[in-house]
């Protein structure tokens, strides 16, 4: 029987981390990493393997990430868990004895069971096999015409990339608007005009009813009666955790199918932990149960079971998912942080949103200057920023990490107001008119009569 101080289960960025962060706070303890797949794709690359990457080859994460740390790697897939006697047994015979063990298991794509025509040949999912993803872009080379069912982010970026290299691509969202979950409705039309005139096709506010076709798929059936041509259909209706082994081994799985877990990342087992899109999550804001899954976010659960493996720590905790979202349709970007308009009033927040469209770069005479929009969503009475949402250039991915710590750290608009900024002409907005900044002016203007 091997034995290990910690096993992680799972060698995608969640597993990396949580060993990279575990073995650097305990360097004296042993860590092995069991994972199933011969090779770890970079999971927000897997888009771009279709198109500007051109192959999943320049889209991985090498092995040394963890070896030249120490860390230990086994490629098998673990199919039990003995909590009491922890040992966790692999496909391959092995039997494996930890001190603790984190499980970082990921989700798998949804495929809805009422869809018929989804078994036919060339009808594929976005997962984070390697081989699988192989298989897909040799045989898209001869699709001319890729519908893609789901308009979220993965949707979204993968049909830009199709586009890019001559394919027609055609988006079908049941929702009124790409992108609606993440972004109000002047943002996903923004990104809707943009696809549109990069030569994306888009049906929106209309579903799939079935897919077509003898053995292979010929065409989709939407629910008004229309039909599209179709060589390929890529699913892209969203995720589910992975947590059939963790069920099965006992370990408690909330209503939403995640692994419970407290704001240490452990599990009812205090020797278990679990991160990344396996794991319960909670609003930050609402403190509502999520069902938001992100490289980033579980990224920040790995650092933090990581860190509390063997000793806690009050200040090193989870308190919540943001929810922090960005995208590049060709030089525009867009990203979104915390709370929309529209869901925070859903929630019924007593909010007042501020925006300001400036330029990237002062002066605007400049070269590759970019418009930058800038929305803040703000609670009325405390002036606590609640979410924010910027489109514009490659500043977009900053400054939208720029307004996912402002929630984070709880920054009032007069926080914001009296914030000092660096700026360069060719790095950022004028610091006469920087865009969050002049965002919050506008909700202050706004806030100021009901005090």
């Amino acid at each position: 029987m091997e034995k290990t101080d910690v096993l992680v289960i799972g060698g995608s960025p969640a597993g990396i981390v949580t060993a990279l962060t575990g073995k650097s706070s305990y360097p004296d303890k042993d860590f092995l990493v069991i994972r199933k797949e011969k090779q770890a794709v970079v999971p927000c690359g897997i888009p771009y393997i279709f198109g500007s990457l051109e192959n999943s080859e320049k889209n991985i994460i090498p092995d040394a990430v963890l070896t030249s740390k120490g860390i230990n790697l086994k490629i098998d897939e673990v199919v039990s868990i003995d909590q009491e006697n922890k040992i966790c047994k692999t496909a391959g015979g092995a039997e494996v004895n930890f001190e603790k063990l984190i499980l970082a298991i990921g989700s798998e794509p949804i495929i809805p069971q009422w869809l018929k025509g989804k078994d036919l040949e060339n009808v594929w999912t976005i997962c984070k096999d390697k081989q699988y993803l192989d298989e897909i872009t040799q045989k898209l080379k001869n699709c001319k015409k890729v519908i893609t069912v789901g308009g979220g982010f993965i949707g979204v970026e993968v049909s830009d990339e199709l586009n890019k290299v001559g394919v027609d691509a055609t988006i079908v969202e049941i929702l009124s608007h790409i992108l609606s979950f993440a972004f109000d409705e002047e943002i996903s039309i923004r990104a809707e005009e943009v696809l549109k005139s990069r030569g994306v096709k888009i049906m929106a506010g209309v579903g799939v009813k079935e897919i077509l076709g003898d053995e292979k798929v010929s065409s989709v059936l939407l629910n008004n009666g229309e039909k599209l041509e179709a060589d390929a259909v890529i699913l892209s209706m969203g995720y589910r955790p992975n947590t059939a082994l963790a069920e099965k081994s006992g370990i408690k799985i909330d209503e939403k199918g995640f692994i419970k877990v407290d704001e240490y990342m452990r599990t009812a087992n205090s020797d278990i932990f679990a991160v990344g899109d396996c794991a319960e999550k909670r609003d930050f804001i609402t403190r509502k149960p999520s069902n938001v899954m992100l490289a980033s976010t579980a990224c920040a659960e790995a650092r933090i079971a990581g860190m509390n493996l063997y000793k806690l720590s009050t200040v090193k905790t989870f308190t919540g998912t943001i929810a922090i979202f960005s995208t590049a349709i060709g030089e525009i970007g867009f990203g979104t942080a915390g709370l929309t308009e529209n869901i925070a009033r859903k929630e019924k927040f007593d909010i007042v949103t501020g925006s300001f469209e400036g330029v990237d770069k002062h002066p605007a005479t400049l070269p590759n200057t970019h418009k930058q929009f800038v929305k803040l969503i703000v609670a009325r009475e405390s002036g606590v920023v609640l979410g924010g949402e910027v489109v514009g250039g490659a500043s977009v991915g900053e400054l939208t990490n720029l307004i996912g710590l402002i929630i984070q750290s709880k920054m009032t608009v007069n926080s914001i107001l009296t914030a000092q900024i660096g700026t360069h002409p060719l790095l950022t907005a004028s610091p006469t008119a920087y865009p969050v900044i002049t965002a919050a002016e506008a909700v202050e203007k706004k806030i100021k009569p009901a005090r």
